[in-house]
């Protein structure tokens, strides 16, 4: 039933931010009215209209849930659509389509935390990810490795300014 929910509401969600506004505004008032409905009543409804099976269940439950995430999906559309990515990808020519593909949906659909999970920005984690290619790509460690080193030279080098400053004040 999630998956049904998800599934309807990727479309209908898809549909409300990228249709034009004659196809987009009949599937907003469509996930309204699904909206005003309670998610039991509108299964109970469709079941009592349909016959009682589990498939009719789960389509159902799925129907009842999807207006809530369609609303979240056209939300996360529209404020990537808006994106400075997306007018620099038009301006260099791309087509609806293409822009569509490779930057409004995954940068939705990862928000959503359907997209692929970037790696942790950690200087251990790439540290940890280099060791395997020492041999044939030593700058994987010695970058991560020179960086940490330096940080924490430097806050060490800064603590020390700080604490011999502080000691001068409390000798005055």
């Amino acid at each position: 039933a999630a998956g049904v929910g998800i599934a309807l509401a990727l479309v209908l969600g898809g549909i409300a931010a990228l249709a034009p506004r004659w196809i987009a505004v009949p599937v907003d008032r469509f996930l309204e009215v699904l909206f005003a409905f309670p998610a039991l009543l509108l299964a109970l409804l469709l079941i009592a209209i349909t016959g009682p099976s589990a498939g009719t269940a789960i389509f159902a439950v799925g129907l009842g849930t999807a207006p809530g995430y369609a609303r979240m999906v056209r939300g996360q559309i529209l404020a990537a659509k808006g994106s400075a990515y997306v007018e620099a990808a038009t301006a260099l020519g791309h087509s609806r389509g293409r822009i569509v593909r490779a930057h409004i949906l995954p940068n939705a659909l990862s928000f959503l935390g359907l997209g692929v999970a970037p790696p942790p920005p950690e200087w251990g984690a790439m540290l940890d990810a280099g060791r395997a290619y020492v041999t044939v790509a030593g700058w994987l460690i010695l970058v991560p490795g020179f960086v940490i080193v330096a940080v924490a030279l430097a806050a060490t080098t800064l603590g020390r300014h700080l604490q011999a400053h502080l000691e001068k004040e409390e000798q005055r």
